[in-house]
């Protein structure tokens, strides 16, 4: 195998598969990303065996030929060779090992048979259907922050992805905080089974479609998803377990509503919740009138206050939060308006923004 490519090219098109590799394997193939050169192209595939990703750029090919290097030191060497430098790449049969040349620089790579390469195949996709980069990227953007970290409750660690009547809804949650958005239903999307697409997968996507441009094809069924995103292809098996009834959570009869200037509410939780303690980080909201009073009070280091002018016409309420959580919360907010709709002291407080319809978000409160 003897392949010539641009240096620019191959670090853009590694970049995007290189990081679906762990950095510790106990299997030698998965820390090694499968090169393959055939027909003026140069195709790439990296996996940990729950997902897979490859990409292909254009490229000088005589001979054509596969083999396996490590990805993460290939990388290495591509991102510190020269900017627009040439790079050889070859390979012979007979000897396990990869030569990478670029002006006066010689690197050779330990090389494992491609033959041994795990390949996730897709099988069938019971459904297809594509959308803007940039409505998959909201989808993503505005639920992403909620997925859980914790391991027990495996079937929280991604995001619910489901047809709920004439929308595509997206949904995660950790149990203390629930992000909802949702569009309308791409044709195609109809009947399609709720989907659980783990964190990793979901960050691999992000990853792809920062720009936002273009369209991205999605195929699914119960048990695997692929995405292509131009010459990117990801493949990743999906979350085995049933998302709980979230809807039972996001409360319908809360009647005192907050309405705030999100920037100035941002700032404030973020100003007082400087001295709060790194375990508790509550944060007080004290609502009578027109006014606001934010307040932190840690035993160790401080207080601190702020008072807000704000639309309110309920009952006075004390209620307290994780500072945390609403600051993740503001960050989605599009608009310059947000609405707190609160009930008591005890009971979850739905989140929405004024201006963006589709999405709406669930805040457990803290005890203060």
């Amino acid at each position: 195998m003897k392949v010539t490519v641009e240096r620019a090219e191959l670090l853009k098109s590694l970049s995007h598969v290189y990081r679906v590799v762990e950095r510790r394997n106990t299997i030698p193939i998965l820390s090694n990303v499968l090169i393959r050169a055939d027909k003026g192209k140069l195709s790439m595939k990296a996996t940990d065996l729950d997902l897979e990703v490859t990409d292909s750029i254009a490229a000088e090919v005589a001979p054509g030929g596969a083999t396996t290097v490590p990805a993460h030191m290939f990388y290495d060497i591509v991102r510190k060779l020269p900017d627009g430098s040439q790079i050889v790449i070859e390979g012979s049969g007979d000897r396990a090992v990869l030569s990478i040349r670029a002006g006066r620089s010689r690197f050779t790579l330990q090389t494992l048979p491609e033959s041994d390469f795990p390949d996730l195949a897709a099988g069938e996709m019971s459904h297809s259907f594509s959308l803007p980069a940039a409505d998959l990227k909201r989808l993503i953007d505005k639920t992403q922050f909620a997925i859980s970290t914790e391991e027990t409750r495996y079937y929280l660690n991604g995001i619910y992805l489901h047809a709920a009547g004439k929308m595509l809804r997206a949904v995660a949650t950790d149990g203390h905080r629930l992000a909802q958005v949702e569009l309308p239903l791409p044709e195609g999307a109809d009947g399609m089974p709720g989907i659980i697409i783990p964190r990793k997968t979901v960050a691999e996507v992000q990853r792809l479609i920062e720009t936002g441009e273009g369209e991205i094809a999605v195929e699914l069924s119960a048990g695997k998803i692929r995405f292509s995103i131009g010459n990117v292809v990801l493949i990743s098996k999906l979350i085995d377990g049933t998302f709980p009834d979230y809807g039972r959570v996001i409360p319908a009869n809360n009647d005192k509503s907050l309405v705030v200037d999100k920037k100035d509410f941002e700032a404030a939780v973020d100003r007082v919740s400087t001295v709060s303690s790194e375990r508790g980080r509550a944060v007080k909201l004290s609502i009578t009138g027109g006014r606001l009073v934010l307040s932190v009070t840690n035993p160790d280091s401080g207080s601190a206050t702020e008072e807000l002018e704000v639309d309110y016409e309920a009952d006075p309420l004390d209620i307290g939060f994780n500072s945390r959580y609403l600051l993740d919360i503001a960050a989605q907010i599009e608009g310059e308006v947000a609405i707190l709709k609160l009930a008591d002291p005890g009971s979850p407080t739905l989140i929405q923004d004024k201006d963006a319809k589709g999405a709406l978000y669930v805040l457990m409160p803290m005890r203060v």
